[in-house]
């Protein structure tokens, strides 16, 4: 083993949404920061992939990475490992939480449980991390759209042509489609802002050091067992142990709780943190259905997401619970999550040539049905010989169906409207559920409580049994909301950053 002779402020591990942008705020206010990622940097030409060939290659499915579903079977998670982590293929939607996502919201199935901390507490760190994420938008329009203090600085980006008369279409159904808030760069070249550009890039660089195809392996305390005091990775092959007085795990909602649990001893024999038996428990896997209009008119398939609907947030005409969140997708040929979500169309793209998908893009408007999931201690993240297990039941799905059967009507009710001639009608419109193996939404498996017995970490994110072990990923959320979860792991991170500061004050 080799022992590295330096010893920081700060060891932060994984530099996606949470730990990326940590990064960047904690060596801006001076602090020694160590990133440790697994990848590396993320070749322009796999970023922003607008191809035919994005549904012809697993191209971010890291090619050793092998999960097990609740079948036993082995599956390639839709995940990257690289400077940026999964924001490299998020689509760039960053939204807010709702005020009401903050506490206890009934669902039809049961009741989401509430956070331990108020949407006001988090509300400048929103409005920070707008600013820093170069977030584009307009409020003012969304009627869930919870209070801000003030506009967006950046106005949204305009829509490609086809795409403003369905904005039309929709307002004359009664809808109140709204711009989707998007995180835009100034490069022509990676367009998408990423935790890269916006958290490692924008770092200083002197209290900044990133070792990168590092993989962690395990975290080892001290001899009361009370706090870390080495992380133990493979660099490129070797054996390296990290020390600094604080670590903060932001690795994700399946690799940060496989980490704690690999690193049990005989102070955490269930792992560290786990005292409660709640590390890897409680996944969350936000419900999506990807739905396919047929288009009029043709358009390239490469553009980025745009309208957002919450009509149907907290339930409609017919029914009091909440639905959900349905967007815009990106062009069929851009968005990432598309070519891994549809099983109607995945037979079909084997089978034809290049030239027949582009046509079949090119007639394509997609739609992404969105709905939150309740937390179930039987969904977990676990190990069996150091392999990562899933178990995964989605729950709350009456609603989730719903969701999209009102959506289908809408969007036949638009087919219908002699206004509308960029979309055709057809008798079906083909759907499919994103499969287990997309995990960029995927939270909650070391939430987030006041209460240790029940819980991983505290309100601020550092873990009730570790005085210097913080977490700053999407696994310490308590529930999951309909909207992505992007920006409100970028303004923890942010407010996670003062915590550190205040304390290594």
């Amino acid at each position: 083993m080799i022992i590295d002779d330096r010893h920081y402020d700060v060891i932060i591990i994984g530099s996606g949404a949470g730990g990326g942008t940590l990064a960047g705020a904690l060596s801006r206010q001076g602090h020694s920061v160590l990133m440790l990622e697994r990848g590396e940097a993320m070749a322009l030409e796999d970023q922003n992939v607008a191809d035919v060939d994005l549904f012809r290659k697993d191209r971010y499915h890291p090619k050793s990475e092998r999960w097990f579903g609740p079948d036993g079977d082995p599956f390639a998670p839709q995940t990257t490992y690289s400077l940026g982590g999964n924001t490299k293929i998020w689509g760039a939607v960053l939204e807010r939480m709702r005020e009401q996502d903050f506490g206890e919201v009934p669902l039809q199935e049961g009741i989401s449980p509430s956070w331990p901390i108020y949407y006001d507490q988090l509300s400048p760190y929103y409005s920070a991390a707008e600013k820093l994420y170069r977030v584009h938008g307009r409020s003012g329009v969304d009627p869930t759209e919870p209070s801000r203090s003030s506009p967006f600085d950046h106005e949204p980006k305009p829509l490609v042509p086809f795409l403003e008369p369905l904005r039309e279409a929709l307002k004359r159904q009664g809808c109140q489609p709204y711009d989707l808030p998007l995180s835009w760069s100034n490069s022509q070249e990676d367009p998408s802002g990423d935790s890269q550009l916006y958290g490692l890039d924008n770092a200083d660089p002197s209290h900044l050091k990133i070792r990168t195809q590092a993989t962690v392996k395990r975290l080892h305390v001290n001899p009361s067992g009370s706090s870390v005091k080495g992380v133990e990775a493979d660099v490129a092959g070797e054996t390296w142990l990290f020390k600094a007085d604080l670590i903060v795990l932001a690795a994700g909602a399946i690799n940060t709780p496989a980490i704690l649990l690999r690193s049990q001893s005989s102070h955490h024999p269930r792992g560290l943190s786990n005292g409660s038996d709640q590390v890897g428990r409680n996944l969350m896997n936000l419900q999506l259905t990807s739905i396919l209009q047929l288009a009029s008119e043709r358009n390239d398939g490469r553009y980025a997401r745009s309208l957002g609907i919450n009509d149907y947030y907290w339930g409609d005409k017919n029914v009091s619970f909440p639905l959900g969140h349905v967007q815009a997708a990106g062009g069929v040929l851009q968005d990432a999550l598309f070519a891994e979500s549809p099983p109607v169309l995945s037979l079909v793209t084997k089978m034809i040539p290049d030239f027949g998908l582009e046509r079949l893009a090119s007639r394509s408007v997609a739609w992404w049905a969105m709905s939150e999931v309740l937390p179930d201690t039987h969904n977990k993240v676990w190990l069996n010989n150091d392999q990562i297990r899933i178990n995964y039941i989605h729950n709350n799905r009456e609603a989730h169906d719903r969701l999209v059967y009102r959506w289908i009507d809408t969007l036949k009710a638009i087919e219908a409207d002699p206004l509308t001639r960029v979309v055709n009608p057809a008798p079906t419109h083909p759907r499919g559920e994103a499969p287990l193996s997309v995990v960029g939404y995927a939270c909650g498996t070391c939430c987030m409580g006041s209460d240790p017995a029940a819980s991983v970490v505290d309100a601020t994110g550092k873990c009730h049994e570790l005085d210097n072990l913080y977490i700053a990923d999407t696994s310490l959320f308590p529930s999951c909301p309909s909207v992505g979860p992007g920006l409100t792991t970028i303004a923890l991170a942010l407010r996670l950053a003062d915590t550190l500061s205040e304390r290594m004050s």
